[in-house]
Protein backbone atom coordinates (compact mmCIF):
# COMPACT_ATOMS: atom_id res chain seq x y z
CA UNK A 1 0.00 0.00 0.00
CA UNK A 2 2.59 2.36 1.01
CA UNK A 3 4.70 1.67 -2.48
CA UNK A 4 1.34 2.49 -4.00
CA UNK A 5 0.71 5.42 -2.49
CA UNK A 6 3.97 7.08 -2.87
CA UNK A 7 3.60 6.23 -7.11
CA UNK A 8 0.75 7.80 -7.01
CA UNK A 9 2.30 11.33 -4.93
CA UNK A 10 5.05 11.00 -7.01
CA UNK A 11 3.10 10.55 -10.30
CA UNK A 12 0.94 13.49 -9.10
CA UNK A 13 4.00 15.86 -8.39
CA UNK A 14 5.34 14.91 -12.04
CA UNK A 15 1.82 15.64 -14.00
CA UNK A 16 1.67 18.86 -11.99
CA UNK A 17 5.04 20.23 -12.57
CA UNK A 18 5.01 19.39 -16.29
CA UNK A 19 1.49 21.07 -16.69
CA UNK A 20 2.31 24.10 -14.70
CA UNK A 21 5.42 24.95 -16.33
CA UNK A 22 6.48 27.88 -14.48
CA UNK A 23 6.85 26.43 -10.99
CA UNK A 24 9.86 24.67 -12.24
CA UNK A 25 11.31 28.08 -12.99
CA UNK A 26 10.92 29.32 -8.70
CA UNK A 27 12.38 25.99 -7.46
CA UNK A 28 15.25 25.86 -9.84
CA UNK A 29 16.02 29.50 -9.30
CA UNK A 30 16.74 29.34 -5.75
CA UNK A 31 20.23 27.47 -6.33
CA UNK A 32 20.96 30.86 -8.38
CA UNK A 33 18.39 33.41 -7.40
CA UNK A 34 20.44 35.95 -9.51
CA UNK A 35 19.27 34.32 -13.29
CA UNK A 36 16.07 34.36 -14.41
CA UNK A 37 14.38 32.04 -17.49
CA UNK A 38 17.77 33.55 -19.37
CA UNK A 39 21.37 34.39 -18.45
CA UNK A 40 22.19 35.15 -21.84
CA UNK A 41 19.18 37.68 -23.24
CA UNK A 42 18.33 37.36 -27.19
CA UNK A 43 18.96 40.51 -28.08
CA UNK A 44 21.65 42.87 -27.42
CA UNK A 45 21.26 44.19 -23.91
CA UNK A 46 21.55 47.69 -24.15
CA UNK A 47 19.40 48.65 -20.22
CA UNK A 48 20.56 46.02 -17.15
CA UNK A 49 17.71 47.89 -15.28
CA UNK A 50 14.32 50.12 -15.22
CA UNK A 51 13.33 52.74 -13.20
CA UNK A 52 9.84 53.88 -13.61
CA UNK A 53 8.71 56.81 -12.27
CA UNK A 54 5.09 56.64 -11.87
CA UNK A 55 2.89 60.84 -11.77
CA UNK A 56 -0.15 58.49 -10.34
CA UNK A 57 -3.14 60.55 -10.96
CA UNK A 58 -2.42 61.71 -14.36
CA UNK A 59 0.20 64.55 -15.15
CA UNK A 60 -1.52 66.96 -17.35
CA UNK A 61 0.85 67.09 -20.56
CA UNK A 62 -0.52 70.95 -21.50
CA UNK A 63 1.18 72.27 -18.13
CA UNK A 64 4.18 69.85 -18.41
CA UNK A 65 5.99 68.89 -21.84
CA UNK A 66 3.08 69.36 -23.95
CA UNK A 67 3.46 73.34 -25.43
CA UNK A 68 0.28 74.56 -27.47
CA UNK A 69 0.11 77.91 -28.28
CA UNK A 70 -3.19 77.74 -30.00
CA UNK A 71 -5.05 76.53 -26.96
CA UNK A 72 -4.00 79.59 -25.38
CA UNK A 73 -5.39 81.49 -28.04
CA UNK A 74 -8.79 79.93 -27.69
CA UNK A 75 -8.92 79.92 -24.09
CA UNK A 76 -12.70 80.15 -22.98
CA UNK A 77 -13.98 79.61 -26.64
CA UNK A 78 -15.66 76.38 -27.54
CA UNK A 79 -13.43 73.25 -28.56
CA UNK A 80 -14.09 72.20 -32.20
CA UNK A 81 -16.87 69.97 -32.46
CA UNK A 82 -15.00 68.21 -35.09
CA UNK A 83 -12.35 66.57 -32.86
CA UNK A 84 -14.26 65.98 -29.74
CA UNK A 85 -17.65 64.72 -31.21
CA UNK A 86 -18.69 61.11 -30.58
CA UNK A 87 -15.86 60.95 -28.63
CA UNK A 88 -14.71 58.98 -24.94
CA UNK A 89 -14.84 61.43 -22.07
CA UNK A 90 -15.00 60.70 -18.87
CA UNK A 91 -16.56 63.27 -16.34
CA UNK A 92 -16.89 65.98 -19.11
CA UNK A 93 -19.63 63.74 -21.24
CA UNK A 94 -22.43 64.99 -22.48
CA UNK A 95 -21.27 68.65 -20.62
CA UNK A 96 -20.59 72.08 -22.97
CA UNK A 97 -16.79 71.78 -24.19
CA UNK A 98 -14.41 74.86 -23.59
CA UNK A 99 -10.88 75.54 -24.49
CA UNK A 100 -8.92 75.69 -21.81
CA UNK A 101 -5.62 77.61 -22.25
CA UNK A 102 -2.14 76.66 -20.20
CA UNK A 103 -1.64 77.60 -17.05
CA UNK A 104 1.88 78.29 -16.71
CA UNK A 105 3.80 79.75 -19.16
CA UNK A 106 6.32 77.47 -21.46
CA UNK A 107 10.70 78.39 -22.30
CA UNK A 108 12.97 76.98 -23.97
CA UNK A 109 15.44 74.65 -22.33
CA UNK A 110 17.95 72.00 -23.74
CA UNK A 111 20.51 71.87 -26.19
CA UNK A 112 17.77 71.98 -28.68
CA UNK A 113 15.73 74.57 -27.47
CA UNK A 114 12.68 72.50 -26.72
CA UNK A 115 9.56 74.05 -25.59
CA UNK A 116 8.75 72.82 -22.32
CA UNK A 117 6.70 73.95 -18.96
CA UNK A 118 8.98 76.53 -17.42
CA UNK A 119 8.10 75.16 -13.88
CA UNK A 120 10.35 72.28 -14.74
CA UNK A 121 13.96 74.11 -15.18
CA UNK A 122 15.96 71.04 -13.39
CA UNK A 123 14.69 68.37 -15.64
CA UNK A 124 15.31 71.23 -18.77
CA UNK A 125 19.02 71.09 -17.61
CA UNK A 126 18.80 67.28 -18.25
CA UNK A 127 16.73 67.29 -21.64
CA UNK A 128 20.39 66.79 -23.88
CA UNK A 129 19.76 62.87 -21.90
CA UNK A 130 15.83 62.97 -22.50
CA UNK A 131 13.95 61.34 -25.05
CA UNK A 132 10.73 62.99 -24.84
CA UNK A 133 7.64 61.42 -26.45
CA UNK A 134 4.61 63.67 -26.84
CA UNK A 135 2.27 61.41 -28.91
CA UNK A 136 1.72 58.67 -26.31
CA UNK A 137 -2.05 57.51 -26.00
CA UNK A 138 -3.51 54.83 -23.72
CA UNK A 139 -6.51 52.38 -24.04
CA UNK A 140 -8.09 53.26 -20.41
CA UNK A 141 -10.07 56.62 -18.86
CA UNK A 142 -9.93 56.15 -15.74
CA UNK A 143 -7.27 55.82 -12.60
CA UNK A 144 -7.27 51.99 -11.59
CA UNK A 145 -7.66 50.57 -14.78
CA UNK A 146 -5.60 52.72 -16.51
CA UNK A 147 -3.04 51.79 -13.84
CA UNK A 148 -3.34 47.86 -14.76
CA UNK A 149 -3.38 48.99 -18.55
CA UNK A 150 -0.02 50.94 -17.90
CA UNK A 151 1.88 48.12 -15.63
CA UNK A 152 0.37 45.06 -17.13
CA UNK A 153 -0.68 45.69 -20.84
CA UNK A 154 -4.28 44.61 -20.00
CA UNK A 155 -7.39 46.43 -18.21
CA UNK A 156 -7.99 43.04 -16.79
CA UNK A 157 -7.06 42.34 -13.50
CA UNK A 158 -4.67 39.52 -12.53
CA UNK A 159 -2.35 39.88 -15.03
CA UNK A 160 1.40 40.07 -14.34
CA UNK A 161 2.98 43.48 -14.10
CA UNK A 162 5.86 44.61 -15.82
CA UNK A 163 8.50 44.57 -12.95
CA UNK A 164 7.19 40.93 -12.47
CA UNK A 165 7.56 40.04 -16.15
CA UNK A 166 10.96 41.55 -15.98
CA UNK A 167 12.61 39.93 -13.22
CA UNK A 168 10.62 36.31 -14.28
CA UNK A 169 12.50 36.98 -17.53
CA UNK A 170 16.24 37.91 -16.58
CA UNK A 171 16.11 37.35 -12.83
CA UNK A 172 18.04 39.74 -10.78
CA UNK A 173 21.58 40.97 -9.69
CA UNK A 174 20.77 41.50 -6.02
CA UNK A 175 21.29 38.59 -4.05
CA UNK A 176 20.07 39.81 -0.69
CA UNK A 177 16.76 42.32 -2.39
CA UNK A 178 14.03 41.43 -4.32
CA UNK A 179 14.25 42.08 -7.78
CA UNK A 180 10.93 44.21 -7.78
CA UNK A 181 10.73 47.08 -5.52
CA UNK A 182 7.99 49.72 -5.36
CA UNK A 183 8.85 52.78 -3.08
CA UNK A 184 5.35 55.42 -2.97
CA UNK A 185 5.03 59.16 -2.02
CA UNK A 186 2.76 61.27 -1.85
CA UNK A 187 2.31 64.90 -3.04
CA UNK A 188 1.12 68.25 -1.03
CA UNK A 189 -2.08 68.53 -2.64
CA UNK A 190 -4.11 66.06 -0.57
CA UNK A 191 -5.30 63.80 -3.79
CA UNK A 192 -4.17 60.50 -1.55
CA UNK A 193 -5.98 57.84 -4.22
CA UNK A 194 -4.42 54.42 -2.93
CA UNK A 195 -2.45 52.81 -5.18
CA UNK A 196 -3.69 49.03 -4.90
CA UNK A 197 -1.11 46.08 -4.33
CA UNK A 198 -2.61 44.76 -7.61
CA UNK A 199 -0.50 47.35 -9.56
CA UNK A 200 2.74 45.42 -8.76
CA UNK A 201 1.29 41.83 -8.93
CA UNK A 202 2.81 38.81 -9.85
CA UNK A 203 -0.31 37.67 -11.44
CA UNK A 204 -0.33 34.03 -13.01
CA UNK A 205 3.54 34.00 -12.56
CA UNK A 206 4.96 32.70 -9.40
CA UNK A 207 4.53 35.17 -6.55
CA UNK A 208 7.96 35.24 -6.09
CA UNK A 209 8.20 37.65 -8.78
CA UNK A 210 5.97 40.55 -7.27
CA UNK A 211 7.08 43.60 -6.43
CA UNK A 212 7.96 44.32 -2.70
CA UNK A 213 7.23 47.56 -1.55
CA UNK A 214 9.53 49.11 0.72
CA UNK A 215 7.68 51.80 3.04
CA UNK A 216 9.46 55.68 2.71
CA UNK A 217 8.87 56.43 6.10
CA UNK A 218 9.64 54.10 9.54
CA UNK A 219 10.39 50.79 9.19
CA UNK A 220 10.81 49.95 5.74
CA UNK A 221 9.70 46.82 6.28
CA UNK A 222 7.11 45.64 9.55
CA UNK A 223 8.44 43.10 11.45
CA UNK A 224 12.11 42.91 9.80
CA UNK A 225 14.22 42.49 13.26
CA UNK A 226 13.86 39.29 15.47
CA UNK A 227 11.60 39.39 18.35
CA UNK A 228 14.00 39.84 21.85
CA UNK A 229 16.10 37.39 22.48
CA UNK A 230 15.97 35.87 19.21
CA UNK A 231 20.06 36.03 17.38
CA UNK A 232 20.39 36.00 13.87
CA UNK A 233 21.94 32.28 13.61
CA UNK A 234 18.86 31.02 15.86
CA UNK A 235 16.68 32.85 12.96
CA UNK A 236 18.51 30.95 10.51
CA UNK A 237 18.53 27.50 11.89
CA UNK A 238 14.86 28.10 12.25
CA UNK A 239 14.48 29.03 8.17
CA UNK A 240 16.65 26.01 7.53
CA UNK A 241 14.60 23.52 9.15
CA UNK A 242 11.51 25.37 7.75
CA UNK A 243 12.71 25.11 4.23
CA UNK A 244 13.81 21.72 4.99
CA UNK A 245 10.44 20.83 5.60
CA UNK A 246 9.26 22.59 3.14
CA UNK A 247 11.20 20.92 0.09
CA UNK A 248 10.04 17.53 1.11
CA UNK A 249 6.60 19.02 0.65
CA UNK A 250 7.36 20.14 -2.48
CA UNK A 251 8.42 16.42 -3.95
CA UNK A 252 5.14 15.51 -3.29
CA UNK A 253 2.79 17.97 -4.39
CA UNK A 254 4.19 19.99 -6.90
CA UNK A 255 3.08 22.90 -6.27
CA UNK A 256 4.60 26.00 -7.48
CA UNK A 257 3.82 28.05 -4.78
CA UNK A 258 5.97 25.73 -2.08
CA UNK A 259 9.62 26.87 -4.07
CA UNK A 260 8.37 30.53 -3.66
CA UNK A 261 7.24 29.97 -0.38
CA UNK A 262 11.23 28.50 0.54
CA UNK A 263 12.63 31.44 -1.60
CA UNK A 264 10.66 34.12 0.51
CA UNK A 265 11.94 32.48 3.37
CA UNK A 266 15.42 32.88 2.56
CA UNK A 267 15.12 36.33 1.08
CA UNK A 268 13.32 37.53 3.90
CA UNK A 269 16.29 36.41 6.27
CA UNK A 270 18.96 37.80 3.88
CA UNK A 271 16.52 41.26 4.07
CA UNK A 272 17.13 41.74 7.86
CA UNK A 273 20.55 42.64 6.71
CA UNK A 274 20.75 44.09 3.47
CA UNK A 275 17.59 46.65 4.14
CA UNK A 276 18.87 48.20 6.97
CA UNK A 277 22.30 48.86 5.25
CA UNK A 278 20.00 49.76 2.33
CA UNK A 279 18.12 52.57 4.40
CA UNK A 280 21.18 54.08 5.81
CA UNK A 281 22.57 57.08 3.89
CA UNK A 282 25.30 57.88 6.10
CA UNK A 283 27.78 57.37 3.80
CA UNK A 284 26.44 59.65 1.07
CA UNK A 285 28.07 62.72 0.12
CA UNK A 286 26.78 66.06 1.44
CA UNK A 287 27.11 67.21 -1.97
CA UNK A 288 24.67 63.87 -2.77
CA UNK A 289 22.20 64.93 -0.62
CA UNK A 290 22.14 68.27 -1.72
CA UNK A 291 21.84 67.49 -5.25
CA UNK A 292 18.42 65.52 -4.70
CA UNK A 293 17.69 68.12 -2.46
CA UNK A 294 16.36 66.12 0.75
CA UNK A 295 16.52 64.77 4.10
CA UNK A 296 16.74 60.85 4.16
CA UNK A 297 13.78 58.77 5.30
CA UNK A 298 11.39 62.06 4.65
CA UNK A 299 9.27 59.93 2.67
CA UNK A 300 9.58 62.44 -0.34
CA UNK A 301 9.90 61.45 -3.95
CA UNK A 302 13.44 62.60 -3.83
CA UNK A 303 14.14 60.65 -0.97
CA UNK A 304 12.72 57.57 -2.85
CA UNK A 305 14.56 58.57 -5.65
CA UNK A 306 18.04 58.77 -3.53
CA UNK A 307 17.09 55.01 -2.88
CA UNK A 308 15.88 53.98 -6.07
CA UNK A 309 20.16 54.58 -7.12
CA UNK A 310 20.79 52.84 -4.14
CA UNK A 311 18.71 49.87 -5.47
CA UNK A 312 19.87 50.14 -8.67
CA UNK A 313 23.53 49.67 -7.27
CA UNK A 314 22.66 46.97 -5.15
CA UNK A 315 21.56 44.80 -8.77
CA UNK A 316 17.52 45.05 -7.75
CA UNK A 317 16.10 44.86 -11.83
CA UNK A 318 13.06 46.81 -11.75
CA UNK A 319 12.43 49.71 -9.36
CA UNK A 320 8.87 51.47 -9.22
CA UNK A 321 8.41 54.86 -7.78
CA UNK A 322 4.89 56.00 -7.42
CA UNK A 323 4.16 59.94 -6.64
CA UNK A 324 0.67 60.54 -5.86
CA UNK A 325 -1.50 63.64 -6.18
CA UNK A 326 -1.68 64.37 -9.70
CA UNK A 327 -5.23 63.93 -10.17
CA UNK A 328 -6.03 67.72 -11.25
CA UNK A 329 -10.02 67.69 -11.94
CA UNK A 330 -10.00 71.30 -10.16
CA UNK A 331 -7.00 73.46 -9.35
CA UNK A 332 -4.68 72.94 -12.16
CA UNK A 333 -2.22 75.42 -11.81
CA UNK A 334 -1.84 75.56 -7.85
CA UNK A 335 -1.67 71.67 -8.48
CA UNK A 336 1.03 71.21 -11.24
CA UNK A 337 3.44 73.74 -9.12
CA UNK A 338 3.32 71.65 -6.14
CA UNK A 339 4.21 68.82 -8.42
CA UNK A 340 6.95 70.51 -10.15
CA UNK A 341 8.46 72.06 -6.77
CA UNK A 342 8.25 68.13 -5.93
CA UNK A 343 9.74 66.16 -8.34
CA UNK A 344 11.69 68.79 -10.66
CA UNK A 345 14.65 68.82 -8.70
CA UNK A 346 14.75 64.70 -7.90
CA UNK A 347 14.50 63.55 -11.75
CA UNK A 348 17.58 66.14 -12.88
CA UNK A 349 19.97 64.63 -9.96
CA UNK A 350 18.53 60.87 -10.65
CA UNK A 351 19.66 61.01 -14.01
CA UNK A 352 22.53 63.23 -13.09
CA UNK A 353 23.59 60.76 -10.64
CA UNK A 354 23.11 57.87 -12.38
CA UNK A 355 25.23 59.35 -15.29
CA UNK A 356 27.95 60.44 -12.71
CA UNK A 357 28.09 56.94 -11.30
CA UNK A 358 28.55 55.59 -15.32
CA UNK A 359 25.35 53.82 -14.53
CA UNK A 360 22.97 55.32 -16.43
CA UNK A 361 23.88 54.21 -20.01
CA UNK A 362 22.58 50.60 -18.28
CA UNK A 363 19.51 52.20 -16.41
CA UNK A 364 16.74 53.15 -18.60
CA UNK A 365 14.42 55.65 -16.80
CA UNK A 366 10.67 55.79 -17.45
CA UNK A 367 8.90 58.79 -16.55
CA UNK A 368 5.18 58.11 -17.07
CA UNK A 369 1.51 58.59 -15.42
CA UNK A 370 -1.71 56.85 -16.49
CA UNK A 371 -3.24 58.86 -19.04
CA UNK A 372 -3.22 62.71 -19.36
CA UNK A 373 -5.83 65.49 -19.32
CA UNK A 374 -7.86 67.19 -21.41
CA UNK A 375 -7.57 70.57 -23.56
CA UNK A 376 -11.07 71.52 -22.07
CA UNK A 377 -11.76 72.92 -18.52
CA UNK A 378 -13.46 70.95 -15.92
CA UNK A 379 -15.23 73.17 -13.24
CA UNK A 380 -13.11 76.26 -14.86
CA UNK A 381 -9.87 75.58 -13.42
CA UNK A 382 -9.53 71.76 -14.24
CA UNK A 383 -8.93 68.99 -15.99
CA UNK A 384 -10.80 65.63 -16.96
CA UNK A 385 -9.27 62.47 -17.60
CA UNK A 386 -7.81 61.93 -21.05
CA UNK A 387 -6.53 59.11 -22.74
CA UNK A 388 -6.07 60.33 -26.71
CA UNK A 389 -3.07 61.96 -25.85
CA UNK A 390 -0.38 62.48 -22.89
CA UNK A 391 3.60 62.83 -22.74
CA UNK A 392 6.38 60.60 -21.08
CA UNK A 393 9.99 60.47 -21.28
CA UNK A 394 13.10 58.20 -20.77
CA UNK A 395 16.65 58.44 -20.07
CA UNK A 396 19.86 56.33 -20.39
CA UNK A 397 19.39 52.47 -21.45
CA UNK A 398 20.40 53.19 -24.88
CA UNK A 399 17.58 56.09 -25.87
CA UNK A 400 18.62 59.08 -27.94
CA UNK A 401 18.68 61.83 -24.97
CA UNK A 402 17.40 65.32 -26.85
CA UNK A 403 15.09 63.96 -29.04
CA UNK A 404 11.42 64.80 -28.87
CA UNK A 405 9.36 61.83 -30.86
CA UNK A 406 5.98 62.17 -31.56
CA UNK A 407 3.51 65.20 -31.85
CA UNK A 408 -0.13 66.44 -30.63
CA UNK A 409 -2.50 68.15 -32.79
CA UNK A 410 -2.75 72.05 -32.00
CA UNK A 411 -5.02 72.01 -29.21
CA UNK A 412 -3.45 68.74 -26.92
CA UNK A 413 -6.54 66.83 -27.92
CA UNK A 414 -5.18 63.57 -30.06
CA UNK A 415 -1.88 62.49 -30.74
CA UNK A 416 -1.34 62.76 -34.72
CA UNK A 417 2.37 62.05 -35.52
CA UNK A 418 4.22 59.20 -34.16
CA UNK A 419 1.35 58.22 -32.34
CA UNK A 420 2.63 55.81 -29.77
CA UNK A 421 0.62 52.63 -27.45
CA UNK A 422 1.45 51.96 -23.88
CA UNK A 423 2.21 47.85 -25.55
CA UNK A 424 4.86 49.97 -28.14
CA UNK A 425 6.15 51.79 -24.90
CA UNK A 426 6.42 48.16 -23.12
CA UNK A 427 7.87 46.32 -26.51
CA UNK A 428 10.46 49.45 -26.07
CA UNK A 429 11.19 48.24 -22.67
CA UNK A 430 12.02 45.02 -23.25
CA UNK A 431 14.14 45.04 -26.22
CA UNK A 432 16.50 47.58 -24.39
CA UNK A 433 16.44 44.60 -21.99
CA UNK A 434 17.45 42.09 -24.41
CA UNK A 435 14.26 40.56 -24.93
CA UNK A 436 12.02 40.08 -27.77
CA UNK A 437 8.31 41.07 -26.97
CA UNK A 438 6.94 39.06 -29.60
CA UNK A 439 8.02 35.71 -28.06
CA UNK A 440 8.39 36.63 -24.46
CA UNK A 441 5.53 35.16 -23.45
CA UNK A 442 3.44 32.15 -20.87
CA UNK A 443 1.03 29.71 -21.41
CA UNK A 444 -2.07 31.58 -19.45
CA UNK A 445 -5.89 29.44 -20.31
CA UNK A 446 -4.81 28.35 -23.36
CA UNK A 447 -3.24 31.62 -24.93
CA UNK A 448 0.01 33.01 -25.12
CA UNK A 449 -0.04 35.87 -22.57
CA UNK A 450 2.51 38.74 -23.49
CA UNK A 451 3.22 42.20 -21.61
CA UNK A 452 3.07 43.70 -24.91
CA UNK A 453 -0.89 41.81 -25.30
CA UNK A 454 -2.43 40.55 -28.49
CA UNK A 455 -2.32 43.14 -30.94
CA UNK A 456 0.50 43.95 -32.83
CA UNK A 457 2.61 45.91 -30.70
CA UNK A 458 6.00 48.15 -31.97
CA UNK A 459 9.62 48.83 -30.62
CA UNK A 460 9.76 52.10 -30.84
CA UNK A 461 13.35 51.89 -33.04
CA UNK A 462 13.63 56.16 -33.91
CA UNK A 463 14.04 56.95 -30.16
CA UNK A 464 16.85 54.45 -29.27
CA UNK A 465 20.21 55.41 -29.97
Amino acid sequence: MTNHVDSRLARRAFLGRTSQGVGTVALAALAAPQHGLSAEPPLPQRARRVIWLSMAGGPSHLETFDHKPKLAELNGKQMPESLTKGQQLAQLQGQKLVCFGPQHPFAKMGPNGTDICALFPHIGSVLGDICLIRSMTTEAINHDPAHMFMNTGSQIAGRPSMGAWVTYGLGSDAADLPGFVVLTSLGRGGQNQPIAARQWSSGFLPSRYQGVQLRSKGDPVLYLTNPGGVTREQQGADIAAINALNVQHDILSGDPEVATRIAQYEMAFRMQASVPELMDVANESPRTLELYGCKPGDGSFASNCLLARRLAERGVRFIQLYHKDWDHHGGVKEGVRLKAEEIDRACMALITDLKNRGMLDSTLVVWAGEFGRTPMSQGGDGRDHHNKAMSVWMAGGGVRGGLVYGATDELGYQAVENTCTVHDLHATMLHQLGIRHEAFSVKFQGLDAKLTGVEKSRVLDDVLA
